[in-house]
């Protein structure tokens, strides 16, 4: 979450820059999700269908006893979460990382981030918090004594929260060698070009700038240098691109890609789900099926059952495809077409159902342990080995495994959770550099109730009018505060204020003036637990003031 007011979404902007995990809440209009501005969203919707973000309603059952921002659809999305969720449930180790960057106090919004990261550690994740100092001083250009003097602020408001230090990780990405290194091994996976898609980078752009993004990355796959597991990472929507980036970059590092396979030739993302359905329409209710099915029946098949576009088709997505940031060549290369072709040039080979270990990075020494590993029926091929008794869990446990225990990294993708922006208290855009838009952790009391009771409501032009259509508590700043923080974990209040709103029963005036007398004793209270963390903040090996001023 930066600390310079929200904009419209410019690529030619020479000064932008947000920390990857740090919650991007504030401000809110495009849905070009642009990681280094103040985007905002005005239709969530559209993120699952344009970008493949899944609904978090979809995920919340699997989830034990969820946080209240997931329960208020607050948080609104997830890539994967699936495997956090499993993980929790069955007692197996899993982490969760989101980072700050310290360009000024922190506020409401980055509190969301706060919780959601002692919500996981307080569910027995390893939980890690960091300060993005690297990408503030590279991407903002603040001095080292300003970040110093923010550093202490947000590990301050962190601790008071009940972020517990013993039972997770803190850390500067200055001070941490193990990130640089990760991430100068990460930078030899991607390349300018990319980059400069993603972010907008040009010729001007300073090589430190990018450097930062390879630093992000490491970030978010530093927990994984522990041991490989479920990892996830709090973010804003606009964070978006920084996780598919990381998550593709995760699996380029991997030395082995765990593909369903039909043939012995490869099959692209898009074309696999077409042969998996020839398949099974030639093998159904046949015993023998699979020594019987040739290439050249399934090509037969496709071309007269299905029709020659691949958006009408109703077919499985794939498990194997990646999280791009760009369209694959695939998708625009007719794959129904591609499908067909590989098949009949195939001939007569049986098509079967196997597991395909492909060899993306493997040191000889790996590719042959892992050849060694596969037991039961299997077919080595030159970059590739094929196993006819191994599903597709059994596989990719495999070959983490092997690449493990050959000096590999075995990264799992990274999991992410998106939550909604905060609105501005004045209405529109909630912006660092508007006083009177947000509330900062360290307002005084007083200030925090001023700006509370100033704020822009849903409510109707006059009291009778209120009371006759109810107020608009979707569209209001102060029902959000509730929803978001006043309320806590007591879901009926929220749920009261929220259904006294709609009903015409609230007036705005004692709406605000509740929600200010509870923001006042909010934040009376977490400045008092900023003090009493100082000792423990000190106590910490954590340097507050940098060697590099």
């Amino acid at each position: 979450m930066d600390d310079d007011e929200p904009h419209e979404v410019d690529a030619s902007a020479p000064d932008r820059g947000e920390a990857v995990a740090d919650g991007g809440a504030e401000g809110a209009d495009e849905v070009a999700l642009d990681p280094w501005g103040s985007s905002t969203v005005d239709d969530y919707r559209k993120l699952f269908e344009e970008f493949g973000i899944e609904e978090f309603d979809e995920v919340l059952e699997e989830v034990p006893h969820p946080h209240y921002l997931m329960r208020r659809g607050v948080i609104f999305g997830h890539r994967d979460y699936r495997r956090i969720a499993a993980a929790m449930r069955e007692d197996e180790p899993f982490a969760a990382l989101s980072g700050f960057m310290p360009t000024g106090d922190p506020h409401v919004g980055h509190k969301l981030v706060f919780d959601e990261l002692i919500w996981h550690q307080e569910r027995g994740g390893d939980v890690y918090g960091l300060i993005a100092d690297l990408e503030a001083h590279a991407a903002r250009g603040l001095s080292w004594e300003e970040i110093d003097e923010h550093t202490e602020s947000y590990l301050l408001s962190l601790l008071a929260l009940g972020f517990d230090p013993e039972e997770g990780t803190l850390y500067r990405q200055s001070t941490n060698r193990e990130v640089q290194d990760l991430a100068f091994e990460l930078g030899t996976k991607a390349n300018f070009s990319e980059l400069a898609a993603i972010y907008d980078f040009d010729g001007e752009t300073e090589v430190s700038y990018m450097q930062s993004v390879v630093t992000q990355m490491a970030d978010i796959l530093y927990p994984q240098l522990v041991e490989p597991r479920p990892t996830v990472i709090p973010v804003g929507p606009d964070q978006d691109p920084h996780m598919r980036l990381a998550r593709d970059l995760a699996a380029r590092m991997r030395y082995f890609k765990v593909t369903e396979a039909y043939a012995s030739f490869e099959l692209d993302d898009a074309e696999r789900p077409l042969v998996a359905r020839a398949y099974e329409a030639l093998a159904s209710g046949d015993d023998d099926a699979e020594t019987d099915v040739r290439c050249t029946d399934a090509a037969a098949w496709l071309e007269a059952e299905l029709p020659d576009s691949p958006d009408s088709l109703d077919l499985p997505e794939s498990p194997d495809s990646p999280d791009t940031l760009d369209s694959p060549d695939s998708l625009d290369s007719r794959p129904l077409a591609g499908a067909v072709e590989k098949l009949e040039a195939a001939g007569k080979e049986p098509l079967r159902p196997r597991v395909r270990f492909f060899d993306r990075n493997a040191t000889p020494e790996a590719f042959e342990a892992l050849i060694e590993a596969v037991a039961g029926e299997k077919r080595v091929y030159e970059g590739h080995v094929d196993s006819f008794e191994l599903d597709r869990e059994e596989a990719e446990a495999l070959a983490r495994e092997v690449e493990v225990n050959h000096g590999g990294y075995g990264f799992v993708a990274p999991s992410s959770i998106y939550h909604r922006f905060m609105t501005g208290l004045t209405g529109g855009k909630m912006s660092s550099s508007v006083p009177a838009s947000h509330i900062s952790l360290l307002d005084d009391p007083s200030e925090g109730y001023d700006k509370v009771t100033a704020a822009t409501t849903g409510g109707r032009e006059t009291a009778e009018l209120q009371r006759e259509l109810g107020g608009e508590a979707d569209e209001c700043p102060v029902y959000e505060l509730y929803a978001y923080l006043l309320a806590g974990d007591d879901d009926e209040f929220a749920a009261e204020v929220y259904e006294e709103c709609v009903t015409g029963q609230r007036l705005c005036g004692d709406c605000k003036e509740q929600a200010a007398e509870l923001m006042e004793a909010f934040l009376a209270d977490h400045q008092e637990k900023r003090e009493e963390a100082r000792e423990l903040l000190a106590d910490l090996d954590l340097a507050l003031e940098s060697d590099r001023r």
